[in-house]
């Protein structure tokens, strides 16, 4: 299923449906057909690279921002990997561009939100490597002067599924109380969410990484002009669409 959703996904980015629609207008004899095809791909790709029209979508979806009072206390929050990056070259990991999720985690603790802290983050590469999400996260965590004893890592988890059912192992092992602060990007958190409740687990969306806000002032490059930024965002939202409608008729969201 891991594998198959992978390559599900890759037939859903857009950008290979403008591929394949200019390939048959391509090698298409029929005129007619051919222009049609044609402008159907260009329109397609316009409508696909306009940063307007994904970032009202993506405003819609992302859960809002959470505040919390000073005086809110959990035993735990949940972070999701997924904002850590394995280089093979150098057989590294580097913070990508959710590292946020890593920052709000670390907040959360300082400020006295999270007692403790879960990683749940393992390989989400078909190629298989040693290399563990968690495993990273939990040394920068320690870097940052936050006790090893109160992160408890979960490094074989593959995706949000196993995310939840590992992260439920570790809370019921040394009985935490829940509610617990599921920590995630903003687009991410509906999806994780549903996994989470389905398992039985109390959870609180606290969402950072978000797409709807990372925005400028600039009219031209916002709204105007085709982007490949705008194109990848896609690929993310409809990432989510179809993992939530995968989860929901394999029964587990």
């Amino acid at each position: 299923m891991f594998i198959l959703l992978k390559v599900l996904l890759f037939f859903l980015r857009p950008i290979i449906w403008v591929l394949f629609i200019l390939l048959a207008a391509w090698y298409t004899k029929n005129q007619k057909r051919k222009r049609v095809l044609f402008i159907s791909g260009v329109l397609l790709l316009l409508f696909f690279s306009n940063p307007f029209i994904i970032q009202q979508v993506i405003s819609a979806y992302e859960l809002k921002p959470v505040e919390l009072t000073p005086a809110a206390r959990y035993d735990a929050g949940i972070v999701l990997g997924g904002f850590v990056s394995y280089n093979k070259k150098d057989d590294k990991g580097y913070f990508n561009a959710a590292s946020d999720r890593f920052i709000q985690t670390a907040l959360l603790y300082k400020k006295g939100h999270i007692n403790k802290i879960i990683v749940a983050a393992g390989n989400g590469y078909i190629v298989k490597h040693n290399f563990t999400e968690a495993a990273f996260i939990q040394q920068h965590l320690v870097a940052l002067g936050i006790p090893k004893e109160v992160i408890l890592i979960d490094g074989l988890s593959k995706n949000t599924l196993e995310n939840a059912v590992r992260s439920k192992r570790l809370t019921d092992s040394i009985q935490l109380r829940a509610p617990f602060l599921l920590i995630s990007s903003a687009l991410h958190l509906p999806r994780a969410r549903m996994v989470f409740s389905k398992l039985g687990m109390q959870v609180i969306p606290y969402p950072c990484d978000f797409d709807s806000k990372n925005v400028g002032n600039n009219f031209i490059e916002d709204v105007l002009l085709p982007s490949g930024l705008a194109l990848n965002k896609w690929d993310n939202f409809i990432k989510e669409i179809a993992g939530i409608i995968v989860y929901k008729i394999r029964g587990k969201a």
